[in-house]
């Protein structure tokens, strides 16, 4: 099934009531290693794209300065319930992750945790989150992806077909989406599920 955004916003209108009950438990750590890797300093700008529900919201440290951005109404309904912050400033709104409202060198860190696998394009994610970065900015990623050399094998070809239809795919290569983007990898590690999830750290030239 090919996703898009009209699939996207139906599908997340349905896991908003549920999605901090039955996933984040699971990412937790994820997303916890991701702001851990960023190494924010007081006053930074921060873009979070695909906030979701917020769950990133409890992992930033006082001091800075976040936008979140999701397409999902619903999901940013349940991300206003965990406002404030204490002592940051959040603004949250609704905007699509590939086409994003914000100027050129925006920000000084954009999050991209489990968006690239969820979104129609994800090179096109890819590209607007390295354009609103400022040069010399940081991009974290914390998602899942296809090391480079695996091919899908006909049982995780089928399982997409269910994934997709969930709001996610499984079978998206990182290095796809990076392919001509002015960024190196900085930092690399495994998360969960044996290095089937990854927190990259990446720094825009």
């Amino acid at each position: 099934m090919k996703m898009s955004n009209t699939h996207n916003r139906f599908v997340y209108a349905l896991w908003s009531p549920v999605y901090d009950i039955v996933l984040e438990r699971f990412f937790a750590s994820g997303r916890r290693d991701a702001m851990q890797a960023a190494r924010l300093c007081d006053g930074e700008t921060v873009c979070l794209v695909g906030i979701g529900t917020g769950a990133d919201l409890r992992y930033l440290r006082p001091g800075i300065r976040a936008t979140g951005i999701d397409l999902s109404e619903a999901m940013l309904a349940k991300a206003r319930r965990k406002l404030p912050v204490h002592g940051c400033e959040v603004d949250l709104r609704v905007g699509d992750a590939q086409a994003l409202p914000f100027e050129d060198g925006s920000f000084d860190v954009v999050f991209l945790n489990l968006v690239l696998s969820v979104v129609p394009d994800p090179a096109l994610c890819f590209a607007e989150a390295v354009r609103v970065v400022r040069p010399g900015g940081r991009l974290v990623v914390f998602d899942k992806f296809l090391t480079d050399e695996a091919q899908p094998s006909l049982l995780r070809r089928a399982a997409n077909v269910i994934a997709t239809r969930l709001g996610t795919d499984i079978n998206r290569r990182l290095t796809d989406m990076l392919a001509g983007q002015d960024c190196a990898v900085a930092s690399d590690q495994p998360s969960l599920l044996g290095g089937m999830y990854r927190v990259l750290v990446l720094k825009r030239g």
